[in-house]
């Protein structure tokens, strides 16, 4: 280990205290600040899903940019404002009984009292009344209901205004810049190249996510990697789905050894591993300890602060040395029950510092699904894309590829990743992509979309 760090006095912070992701309490009284009037994403702080039109009734669906009927002109009526249907002029967001419903824009059913309860959220009140615009209590073991509904004070009652065309900043100078205004580019299965080693059977070799090595993706500039590992009796082993049958498989190690030296090669970067993690903390312990200079330059973000203070600048993390993050999608649950976490040995639980959209835009030739929703919201987990907490943004994993990496498809989809990000994703979100995920990033100019994406800061 490192004999000094920069923050020396914030490693002192409890476990237990950091480990605690805390959630935003329902504010106890309601101010009268209003967004100016504009085109809003109307978006549940608890699901980060939008109240879209569904032929006549409210429900919340999944983000998809300008399309879905789910964009809504904010503007005054009296003291009091209404939420009208881009898409269906004279129609708005209102009340049918204790449903949500469009209504006619001219009808009392439309007209709602906007009272902000702080952190950037509002309620859409019934003037006169406490009856709420609210997403639906969910029953037990099930998503939250599509329709939305009218009731009382809730977390389920507190949204966003999300503007469509959101205010743009400049990015602070380069050394002044926090690691969550910086975009990085990201290669999916990026160990699946067909130029390192075997990562499958040799039919689904065929169809590699990447065609350049680890060492060819770190000197184009790619900064993010993703690695799926599973479990043999030699470690943990870089495969799709099984390493049975895979002819001259890597380990992790190996591959981490590889960006470690370029690291040290290149002391002005910093780079972030993604683990899809099907092994042991014991044998990920193991296989990390293999790689020499790792833990010098390993940045553990529990240890310096960044839960209450936000992240680090890039000039920071440089000049700390903390320039590997190392991310696992493993339940910590599972690791604690087994008597080892990860994050022990410098390893974090992604769904504590990150939030990520669903994996998939389809199959890898036909129409892509750009919608752009949390790959963690289901019956038994929700971390919406919008999550935030005092202090603290989590970095954003912007999924951008397909079921299957088809060298045509992707180039499309990666001409249009920049598209996607800003109609889509960056609302939906509510901060742009720190991560751009692709397959086949050799094509289609992903490396422009980021560049492009880096000009800015949400």
């Amino acid at each position: 280990m490192r004999a000094s760090r920069m923050f020396p006095a914030l490693a002192a912070v409890t476990a237990a205290a950091l480990m605690t992701v805390p959630a935003t309490a329902v504010a106890p009284s309601a101010g009268t600040a209003v967004p100016a009037e504009g085109t809003y994403y109307v978006q549940s702080a608890t699901t980060g899903l939008n109240a879209a039109d569904a032929g006549g009734t409210v429900e919340q669906h999944r983000p998809r940019g300008d399309e879905d009927h789910q964009q809504w002109l904010l503007r005054a009526s009296g003291s009091d404002h209404v939420l009208e249907s881009v898409d269906r002029p004279g129609r708005c967001l209102g009340r049918d009984g204790a449903a949500a419903g469009v209504v006619d824009c001219a009808s009392d059913s439309a007209v709602w009292a906007v009272d902000d309860v702080g952190e950037d959220r509002h309620l859409l009140r019934e003037p006169g009344t406490e009856r709420l615009l609210t997403v639906r209590p969910k029953p037990s073991g099930e998503n939250y209901p599509a329709g939305l509904g009218v009731g009382g004070a809730s977390e389920l009652a507190h949204w966003y205004l999300t503007p469509a065309q959101p205010v743009r900043h400049p990015l602070p100078p380069a050394g002044d810049r926090t690691l969550d205004q910086v975009s990085f580019l990201t290669t999916h299965n990026s160990y699946a190249n067909g130029v390192d080693g075997g990562f499958a059977p040799p039919f689904i070799n065929l169809a590699p996510n990447q065609v350049r090595g680890i060492e060819q993706q770190l000197a184009d500039g790619v900064r993010g990697f993703s690695f799926d590992i599973h479990q043999t009796p030699d470690g943990a082993i870089l495969c799709h789905n099984s390493c049975f049958w895979v002819s001259s498989p890597v380990a992790l190690w190996v591959d981490l050894q590889r960006i470690v030296d370029f690291l040290n090669a290149h002391p002005d970067q910093v780079v972030t591993v993604f683990l899809e993690d099907y092994v042991d903390p014991e044998v990920l312990r193991s296989e990390i300890e293999r790689v020499n200079g790792l833990p010098d330059v390993l940045y553990d973000p529990a240890r310096t602060g960044v839960r209450q203070n936000g992240w680090h600048t890039m000039d920071e993390l440089i000049a700390a040395d903390d320039r590997l993050l190392i991310f696992t999608d493993h339940s910590r649950a599972a690791d604690a029950a087994a008597g080892l976490t990860r994050d022990q040995f410098g390893v974090m639980y992604q769904r504590e510092w990150t939030v990520e959209n669903y994996w998939s835009m389809g199959p890898g030739i036909g129409g892509s699904d750009w919608a752009c929703y949390s790959r963690w919201y289901g019956a038994g987990e929700n971390i919406p894309l919008t999550r935030t907490e005092p202090g603290f943004r989590p970095l954003f994993v912007m999924n951008h590829f397909r079921d299957v990496p088809v060298e045509a498809t992707a180039r499309t989809d990666n001409a249009n990743a920049l598209n996607r990000a800003e109609r889509f994703c960056q609302p939906a979100a509510r901060k742009k992509p720190n991560y751009l995920m692709v397959d086949r990033y050799d094509v289609g100019d992903p490396a422009a979309a980021v560049a492009s994406l880096n000009r800015y800061w949400y």
